[in-house]
């Protein structure tokens, strides 16, 4: 997974970069095939917003968050791009009966 990380109006710190790839393991933990990620923290006034894009073969998941704290705000983006990886991950699972072909009952 390739993470890229932009600050706009707000300098990255390595405590920040450490949380947030702690938390984007967690998505990494229930969908294997992310290939890259694109991650926008930015300052406004009195909000902290948190903006992804996860690239997953065949969709793109985008995702924003505002929060008054930075940590929050990741923690409230990480939990819906994990309800949205979940969701992209139950669409294109194995559509096949686990048994073969749906066996039909004759009545008689």
């Amino acid at each position: 997974m390739n993470l890229q990380l932009t600050g706009h109006h707000l300098e990255i710190t390595p405590a920040l970069r450490e949380y947030l790839l702690s938390k984007f393991s967690r998505i990494s933990n229930h969908f294997d095939h992310v290939i890259d990620v694109k991650v926008t923290m930015s300052v406004e006034k009195l909000a902290q917003k948190v903006e992804a894009t996860l690239h997953v073969p065949g969709n793109d998941l985008h995702a924003t968050c505002s929060d008054e704290n930075m940590y929050s705000a990741i923690d409230m983006l990480t939990d819906k791009l994990d309800r949205q990886v979940l969701k992209h991950k139950e669409k294109h699972g194995d559509h096949h009966k686990s048994g073969g072909a749906v066996k039909h009952q004759l009545s008689s």
